[in-house]
């Protein structure tokens, strides 16, 4: 499987049971994030190599949770740190005001 998108349906295969997953994200051509139920853990995300992945075109039980957990994790940030406008403060490396400047009683 070559280069999934997000939202794609997939089967994880490892060292352990195949997986029913979702796509979340593929942040290089060597990571794929996807969303799997742990059976230990419930849902959760998992980052795989995507030689691991398989594309499947059934719905399975679990993937309502997955789409669940995909809508209420906010999406990867992209782009060079401190380009453009990024949640949190306005400017890396200045944390706080300046302090006032007394007049040197």
């Amino acid at each position: 499987m070559e280069a999934p998108s997000s939202g794609t349906l997939v089967k994880v295969s490892g060292s352990g049971p195949d997986l029913d997953g979702i796509v979340f994200d593929a942040p290089s051509r060597a990571k794929v994030v996807v969303a799997v139920v742990d059976p230990g853990r419930g849902p959760v995300f998992r980052t795989v190599h995507p030689k691991t992945l398989t594309e499947r075109t059934d719905e399975a039980p679990d993937d309502r949770a997955l789409h669940l957990l995909i809508r209420r994790t906010p999406s990867p940030a992209r782009g060079a740190s401190g380009a453009g406008t990024s949640a949190g403060r306005a400017s890396p490396g200045h944390g706080r005001a300046a302090m006032h400047r007394t007049t040197g009683k």
